[in-house]
């Protein structure tokens, strides 16, 4: 393993690990530990600059969809600094609430300093795009 693929690999685990969870100041203690201060956060249903309106989403998101867990679906894809996470939403009884694919920007420190996110099948009667 290089240690381009162990930081991503790193990165990926932090990443997850802070949407699921559901601690607040655990969550909050992750958030340092996983995104850049400057971080930029763009996804359908929100643009967050920086890791306290990321932080502030997450605990918006995570208080509507209390119970759920996000997992990777594939491994990662990863070119030079850039990774692609395949993601899946699981609801409490274990179905899919939703898939999506996350594009991350991973600094050498291995902090993530970008994240665009896409939803490839968003929740029944989700809006798909924030204006």
């Amino acid at each position: 393993m290089t240690e381009t693929t162990t930081r991503a690999a790193t990165a990926v685990e932090r990443y997850l690990e802070f949407w699921n969870t559901a601690d607040a100041a655990g969550r909050d203690r992750l958030a340092c530990d996983t995104f850049s201060r400057d971080v930029e956060y763009v996804a359908p249903v929100t643009r967050a600059e920086g890791c306290d309106a990321v932080l502030a989403f997450a605990t918006e998101l995570l208080t509507h969809v209390a119970g759920h867990r996000f997992e990777a679906r594939t491994a990662p894809d990863l070119h030079d600094d850039r990774l692609r996470l395949q993601w899946r939403a699981v609801a409490p009884d274990g179905s899919e609430f939703a898939t999506g694919t996350d594009v991350l920007h991973v600094r050498p420190d291995g902090l993530v300093s970008s994240v665009t996110t896409f939803l490839d099948r968003a929740p029944d009667g989700f809006a798909t795009h924030h204006h």
